[in-house]
């Protein structure tokens, strides 16, 4: 690897002197830094590069971010087959694991080839309107179909593969890949599906029929999904950073991705030390100091 791409969530207040290390260190190994202009500004510089341009240029890309700012990584680099180091600088980092104090031990094994990547699935995502298509994405996490603020409950019909499943009344629909299953879909009630499993969910969001449950299906398949309500305000969000606004009978055709996401591991931790960091898990709540169970 020479050329290490850099891309960091610009509103956090303490990036500034982390890029500066990283590029600092980056130097002295005789490494170039590869910076977008947006990420550059946080130092005070200026970059020829726009943030589509990183992938293209970079033979692996660090995210300093939450995992918002790795998404959005992720679809600019779907189809470049790159590996990306995600540095937690938000929030809960299911995908941006590694620590700050983890970044340059971290970075020394990757740079000598010493690291283990995860591939991540990817969906596509087309939109069906009269016959034409009028939209097409791909996503990391997630696509949601919900109602939008003045909306009313939202009516779904849903194939699989040309069989009909069910129509559904609720706020909406998720459409979860495994990556996707601790964000809105945990959220939504659905089950929390291991990385590198072939499946996707499909979880409803407060269903009117309370026995409409969230549902695992294989990853090879291909999902319709019908708008069947009338003069509402409805909207499709890929990986809650995109939307598009859907009309009565506009169908949504989802479908496992060729391109995969690759994800350098945290040598110092696995997916079910991440599940308990982040989720809690095992902790005592509620308990005060001494108290006993």
């Amino acid at each position: 690897m020479k050329r290490i791409g850099i891309i960091g969530k610009v509103q956090h207040p303490s990036l500034m002197e982390t890029i500066k290390a990283l590029i600092s260190w980056l130097n002295d190994r005789n490494l170039e830094a590869v910076i977008d202009n947006e990420t550059a500004s946080i130092i005070g510089e200026t970059s020829t590069y726009n943030r589509s341009d990183v992938p293209d240029k970079s033979d692996m890309i660090i995210v300093l971010g939450g995992d918002g700012t790795l998404i959005s990584v992720a679809r600019l680099a779907e189809d470049k087959k790159i590996p990306i180091l995600g540095v937690n600088f938000g929030n809960l980092g299911f995908l941006t694991a590694i620590t700050l104090d983890e970044l340059f031990p971290t970075l020394e094994k990757v740079i000598k080839g010493d690291y283990k990547t995860v591939e991540r699935m990817m969906i596509d995502i087309k939109i069906i309107r009269e016959g034409k298509e009028v939209g097409y994405y791909s996503a990391l996490n997630d696509i949601v179909i919900n109602r939008g603020a003045l909306a009313r409950i939202v009516e779904l019909e849903i194939k699989v593969d040309g069989m009909y499943v069910s129509a559904y009344r609720a706020d909406g629909m998720i459409i979860s890949t495994p990556t996707g299953s601790t964000a809105y879909c945990l959220g939504a009630g659905g089950p929390i599906v291991y990385p590198s499993l072939d499946a996707l969910v499909l979880a409803p969001i407060c269903p009117h029929n309370l026995t409409n449950r969230p549902i695992v299906i294989p990853d090879d398949v291909v999902i319709e999904i019908n708008l069947a309500t009338k003069n509402e305000d409805v909207l499709a969000t890929v990986d809650g950073q995109i939307g598009f606004s859907l009309s009565y009978r506009d169908s949504i055709i989802i479908t496992k991705s060729s391109n995969t996401t690759s994800l350098i591991q945290s040598p110092q931790k696995n997916y079910y030390q991440i599940l308990r960091e982040k989720l809690k898990w095992g902790e005592r709540i509620g308990l005060k100091e001494n108290e006993d169970v």
